[in-house]
């Protein structure tokens, strides 16, 4: 029997319940705005959580998608191709880096940073030194790998036993990254704005230290920007705001365009510990997604589009400033660019999503991190006067919410 109609009651039915979905099922999207079974219009603040960096169907990753697919989708690793190679290039010309591995998520990019970081800490300082430093509340994939070096137990603890030697201190806190990093560290990884947590901007000084701690002691400095990389914060790479500059960076999300794919970026020194069969992937660096990554990435590093992230975070701001004048919802703004998260007032702890469940109702599509925090990750391109509605709809679910 063809089933003629789906339904969200077909989630429940055949998929596995790792999800929550909202109750309605969207069929396409064009921009900032899509449409759901019933054609009703939603304007995207989520982005898909910060990966459709050109919004829904741009003709800049469909015609590469589309022109690719006419040419050559796969071949696995025992062959390179012209697609990958150039992606390659693209990145190495525009970061710090050398040398780049290809994957398929920012899990699998940030696996490929750990297992390095392992691997150099062994060659420089034995079997001893293999201590990865993590922060609290970080996020950094769901293999078991990365998500015993997230620091969030309630996504690790049921999978115990977890892998050793990761050690989890506060964000931000100086005094404890100078304890917690010493001479058994192999490696400390940290998100530059911590992006599931809360959206917690790191202080320049905290990010300072990790650096020359890492110096002193041989450990290597991976900067998880999975969610804050390729103009989420009006900059290519986070790093770029900063005075450090990470050993390793990995990359995913945006980069694709909503095409998966990761990446470990890195330099001559750290990637000739990887020898040929110490890592690989499938899937990652073939043709298709590699492509599309390409024409992606070069649109988004352009000055207009970063100088663009900025001028509408700034809109954002002022719009979310005007509708907390009338409603009294948030305590603070917090983020950079179009990483942007709204803290709620001690009032309304833990109810973000409720906010965005009534903004569902709405038309409007937005994210939370943690209880607290709602989270706008729209397109960097996103139009000026998709801002001006989204936030106008999100001011008819603030009313719902204080007026129940």
């Amino acid at each position: 029997m063809v089933q003629k109609t789906i339904s969200r009651q077909n989630f429940n039915d055949w998929m596995v319940p790792v999800y929550a979905p909202a109750n309605f099922i969207l069929v396409r999207g064009a921009g900032s705005r899509v449409w759901d079974q019933e054609e009703k219009e939603y304007i995207d603040f989520a982005g898909g959580i910060a990966v459709n960096a050109l919004g829904h169907a741009h003709p800049v990753a469909v015609n590469a998608l589309t022109e690719q697919a006419q040419k050559l989708w796969h071949l696995g690793n025992g062959y390179t191709n012209e697609p990958v190679l150039k992606l390659a290039n693209q990145l190495i010309q525009h970061t710090f880096a050398d040398k780049v591995f290809f994957c398929n998520s920012g899990a699998e990019a940030n696996e490929a940073a750990l297992k390095l970081a392992r691997k150099v800490g062994l060659a420089r300082g034995g079997s001893a030194k293999n201590k990865i430093v993590a922060f609290k509340n970080a996020f950094h994939g769901r293999t078991l790998f990365t998500v015993t070096a997230g620091g969030q137990p309630k996504y690790s603890q049921d999978f115990a036993p977890l892998p050793p030697a990761i050690e989890h201190i506060a964000y931000n806190d100086i005094e404890a990254a100078r304890i917690a990093i010493d001479d058994q560290t192999c490696a400390v990884i940290v998100e530059p704005i911590q992006g599931e947590g809360g959206v917690i901007n790191a202080d320049p000084a905290f990010l300072q230290i990790l650096r020359q701690r890492c110096d002193e002691t041989g450990a290597v400095l991976i900067f998880d920007e999975v969610q804050t990389g390729v103009g989420r914060t009006g900059a290519l790479y986070a790093y770029m705001n900063t005075a450090v500059t990470p050993d390793i960076l990995t990359t995913a999300k945006a980069l694709g365009g909503g095409f998966p794919i990761g990446a470990m970026l890195t330099t001559d020194a750290y990637s000739q510990h990887y020898v040929v069969g110490d890592h690989g992937t499938t899937y990652g660096g073939n043709p298709l997604a590699s492509a599309v990554a390409g024409a992606v990435f070069e649109h988004i590093r352009q000055p207009e589009v970063l100088e663009g992230v900025k001028r509408r975070a700034q809109i954002f701001i002022d719009g979310i400033n005007q509708l907390n004048a009338q409603y009294g919802v948030f305590k603070q703004i917090r983020g950079q660019g179009l990483l942007i998260g709204i803290e709620l007032n001690a009032e309304y702890a833990g109810r973000a999503k409720e906010i965005i469940q009534l903004a569902g109702d709405e038309g409007l599509m937005a994210l939370i991190a943690g209880p607290n925090v709602v989270r706008f990750t729209p397109s960097l391109i996103i139009p000026e006067q998709d801002i001006a509605e989204g936030l106008n709809r999100l001011g008819r679910a603030l009313d719902r919410f204080t007026h129940p």
